[in-house]
């Protein structure tokens, strides 16, 4: 007898989704990390001092809110295990040193009067955009949460109509165009041009374009989401469903191979030489680096393309901070008061400036002007810290490989102190009101989760050729794996992409397919 239906390797959130769903659906699941915590990048740890929760990776949840795993809470993650969200008026403001702030609120009529500060016309502008968006969130929505249209019948179906070929257009610039095209005022072009940085990738990158307006569309249409007890919350809701259908989750399984009978994958190796059965299936959370390692069994030509896929250039470098009071930003409100966002971009004094940042990036170099990101999510969710303290969570982009020839485990912490004497250039209360602090290099994020490659968040990168169903390549496109029947393939390297979209739902929809299993039936009563 199997020891399950259905194995998932790693409890990252997209496959503890995909296992969800199955669960749900009758399977017996049974989910292996490798690490003693579950939850991938969807974790909530102690990393700094007791009682202080920090999240190590994603700290606020954005598109998986037009999932319907909550959008229409499918598994009952909401309304049966617990998970809850707050939703800030402003998801994110840009910062600069001269005391000028640029917040984007979830209403446009808001934004457009920040913006107006700087731009009678790009405040109109702004609003014209804010309709494009919405109007096209719909048609972008639907392609996310489900397996990916093929490249061909995409681009036809596009071609066809007016609007179609402006989104392809759009689709091609890259956001310093856009940003060019429809703003006047640099620092108006900055704070939409940052948004790109959050993908990893420069304003002047080809085929960005489009993402100024998936970005607003879903800050507008969903906010910025904040799971109260910290981004684990997602996680651990996830995991009582899937224990409550009879599934079990474990932990310290570290998988080595998936077994095969010689066409169909049947089963898994654990580095310790333990072996474990699949009846129905395997769901891994494999990077396309390592899965011609772990499946022996991988067609050479599928192995090859997997083995050449490209990672980013800019890795993240994140600081976790517990603070003995919050953060006093320089900058105050029209009003006087202090500054509440969900994410603060400390912009640098030039959009130039930003642009060349990644510029050295893109050959091996350190930026010369930090772009740092700062979360103080203590703000909308108090329960992360004791009474009256705060946490941070800030983050920057590096090359993995310095050329200084020094080891992160070595030199982290200096680049740590660096990163926070600039968040000193912005806040009076930074160093002084730091208690304790963690910090991950790339090399970190590599040892948290195999999917971080080179530290990627996301996988691999967001280029074009390693987007939609091409996504990580056209062979693995349709999360199946050519050669290799009944294995299945869920993280950031998938469609989507990185960040927390819930896309393995998308996994176990084409697993549903293939074991007979009516999709749209799954829900919990």
């Amino acid at each position: 007898m199997a020891d399950a239906d259905i194995i998932a390797i790693g409890s990252g959130h997209n496959g503890l989704v995909a296992a969800a769903y199955l669960a749900v659906a009758g399977k017996k699941v049974l989910v292996l990390e490798r690490n003693e915590w579950f939850g991938g990048g969807v974790v909530t740890r102690e990393l700094t001092q007791p009682g202080f929760r920090h999240d190590q990776h994603s700290m606020s949840h954005i598109f998986i809110q037009g999932n319907p795993l909550l959008l229409n809470d499918e598994l009952g993650l909401k309304r049966k295990y617990g998970l809850q969200y707050v939703f800030p008026e402003v998801p994110m403001m840009s910062l600069w040193e001269d005391g000028t702030t640029l917040p984007l609120y979830r209403d446009p009529a808001k934004s457009a009067e920040a913006i107006r500060k700087f731009s009678a016309k790009d405040a109109e502008t702004f609003l014209a955009m804010s309709r494009q968006a919405a109007e096209w969130l719909p048609m972008i929505q639907a392609g996310l949460y489900s397996p990916p249209m093929p490249v061909g019948a995409q681009t036809a179906m596009m071609d066809q109509s007016a609007e179609g070929r402006e989104i392809m257009r759009t689709m091609g610039m890259s956001t310093f165009d856009l940003m060019g095209e429809l703003f006047e005022h640099d620092k108006v072009k900055a704070h939409f041009g940052r948004v790109a940085g959050e993908n990893l990738v420069s304003p002047d990158e080809k085929a960005t374009g489009i993402g100024a307006y998936v970005f607003l569309g879903f800050l507008e249409k969903f906010g910025f989401g904040v799971p109260v007890g910290g981004s684990g919350s997602l996680t651990n809701a996830l995991i009582r469903c899937i224990e409550d259908h009879g599934g079990a989750v474990r932990n310290n399984a570290q998988v080595r191979e998936v077994v095969t009978d010689g066409t169909r994958a049947i089963g898994v190796v654990l580095d310790n030489g333990e072996r474990l059965s699949a009846s129905e299936g395997i769901i891994g959370a494999i990077h396309p680096h390592h899965l011609p390692e772990m499946v022996p069994a991988l067609p050479s030509t599928v192995a090859k393309n997997a083995l050449r896929t490209h990672i980013t250039e800019a890795a993240c470098f994140t600081v976790h901070a517990a603070l003995d009071a919050p953060l006093k930003f320089k900058a105050k409100t029209a009003q006087g008061g202090d500054l509440s966002a969900v994410m603060y971009e400390l912009m640098p004094a030039e959009y130039e400036d930003m642009r060349r940042a990644f510029d050295e990036l893109r050959y091996g170099n350190f930026s010369p002007t930090p772009l740092v990101g700062v979360g103080q999510l203590t703000q909308h969710d108090p329960s992360r810290a004791p009474e009256g303290k705060a946490i941070f969570h800030a983050w920057d982009y590096v090359p993995y490989d310095r050329k200084d020839g020094r080891s992160w485990d070595e030199s982290k912490r200096e680049f740590a102190d660096k990163l926070i004497s600039r968040m000193g250039d912005f806040i009076e209360n930074v160093p002084e009101v730091v208690l304790d602090y963690h910090c991950d290099s790339p090399v970190d994020m590599e040892r948290t989760s195999p999917s971080f490659f080179r530290g990627d968040l996301h996988g691999i990168a967001t280029t074009t050729y390693q987007s939609g169903s091409h996504r990580p390549t056209p062979e693995l496109g349709q999360y199946r794996v050519p050669g290799v029947e009944r294995l299945y393939l869920v993280g950031p390297f998938q469609h989507p992409g990185g960040g927390v979209f819930g896309a393995g739902r998308a996994t176990a929809m084409v697993m549903a397919e293939d074991i007979g299993v009516e999709f749209d039936r799954i829900a919990v009563a």
